[in-house]
């Protein structure tokens, strides 16, 4: 069963939860992190990409940048921007996208978890993004990133959040810049707490990371930086019931064709999909389906029958794509490692394919369907992994806003 734990969150002083509050580090660029730093002083980005207070150039993997973000951490807790809780408690985390509203919790959990596979994965990690945050954790001795996990409902617990809810006021509600809604209530009561740690020890066998793999992998590893440490045993988490969550899709952008000519490769992928010609941008309607940008054009591919496996895993269509497009004529073998290819969410929209391959930064892109949150319980709970950066979920969690301290007050 999940094993759960509240805990003394850092958290920002009231009045400045909205400014502190920050965009996950790996969603925006370094530009995009300076333009928010130079407008807001009290960006959270300050800790996570601290390379914002450094000189244009520098190495955004070099100690320097590690140690300018515990300098900075230390400052907004000395300057008393950030406050730690009195006591451990649980946190409900509520957000509001385009009038569609979700609410998870926000608990620590276990490393050992991780470790045994109660917190099932489905996706690899790519090593030099664990190893920056990695280097970060270990600078700051905090878990800043929060790790958005999924689990199957349980009617009891879904009683518990929406009571609390009701009956009390919430600590934080901001709308951010983007027009996202974040309201967070503080669950300080102790049989409260002590009946959700119960529920999740009894009625929740398994946990699900949805989005965060490899934060949730660079903090397993720091726990071993930190032994005997049993606040770094634990992880910063939020949970949320799998009726709540949707999946938008995850699309791909490949720097060169392989030494194929564009009509070459056209012709090529006439083996497995049958290509059209497309008067606007694609967003595939159905599985199997794709869209491609190539040379200011876009096109449909739909996959032919047989052309794929139909096993949970090889029917996806980020595997088909994979299978049939990347690796058999891109020569893309391993997209955790391959320098060729980005990955780009579905929120930035297809305007953003694009404008990378316009630019020509890329050559070619492809957007997805995405997958369904039952198909990522069943390929974890079978032990299986999606090929890389398989789901993208929205709205994201700020970053700022709770973060576990693991190095002491």
């Amino acid at each position: 069963m999940a094993q759960i734990l509240p805990f003394k969150a850092l958290r920002p002083r009231q009045d400045k939860a909205a400014e502190i509050a920050s965009p996950p580090y790996d969603v925006i660029n370094v530009n995009e992190a300076k333009d928010i730093t130079m407008l807001n002083p009290y960006s959270f980005l300050r800790v996570t990409r601290a390379e914002v207070d450094l000189p244009d150039g520098v190495d955004v993997h070099s100690n320097e940048v590690y140690e300018q973000a515990a300098l900075n951490l230390e400052s907004f807790i000395s300057n008393g921007y950030l406050l730690f809780e009195d006591k451990p408690c649980y946190y409900i985390y509520r957000l509001i996208m385009n009038g569609k509203s979700q609410t998870g919790l926000v608990a620590l959990s276990s490393v050992k978890d991780y470790n045994e596979d109660v917190i099932k994965k489905h996706e690899f990690t790519r090593p030099e993004k664990e190893q920056d945050r990695i280097d970060h954790m270990t600078a700051i001795k905090a878990q800043t990133g929060n790790v958005f996990m999924a689990y199957k409902n349980v009617a009891a617990l879904d009683e518990i959040i929406k009571n609390w809810q009701l009956q009390h006021e919430a600590e934080y509600n901001f709308t951010a810049v983007d027009g996202i809604e974040h309201t967070i209530w503080v669950v300080n009561e102790d049989a409260v707490i002590d009946a959700i740690t119960h529920i999740f020890n009894t009625d929740v066998p398994a946990t699900y990371i949805a989005d965060g793999h490899h934060r949730a992998a660079s903090a397993a590893k720091v726990s071993g930086v930190f032994p005997g440490n049993n606040a770094a045993a634990y992880f910063l988490t939020t949970l949320f019931p799998e009726n709540e969550l949707a999946i938008l899709d995850y699309n791909r952008v490949v720097k060169d064709l392989n030494g194929l000519a564009p009509e070459q490769l056209l012709q090529n992928l006439e083996t497995d999909f049958i290509v059209t010609a497309a008067d606007n941008a694609v967003k595939p309607g159905a599985p199997h389906q794709y869209g491609m940008y190539l040379q200011g054009k876009w096109y449909t591919l739909q996959s032919k029958e047989g052309t794929y496996k139909t096993d949970p895993v090889g029917v996806l269509d980020v595997t088909v794509l994979a299978d049939n497009v990347l690796e058999k004529w891109l020569g893309i073998a391993d997209q955790r490692t391959d320098k060729r290819i980005d990955f780009v969410g579905g929120i930035r929209g297809l305007a953003e394919l694009e404008k990378r391959v316009n630019s020509g930064e890329m050559a070619v892109a492809f957007s997805l369907y995405p997958v369904t949150i039952r198909q990522l319980f069943d390929i974890a709970d079978s032990g299986n992994v999606m090929p890389p950066k398989s789901t993208w979920f929205e709205p994201k969690l700020r970053d700022g806003l709770l973060t576990h301290v693991f190095g002491g007050e």
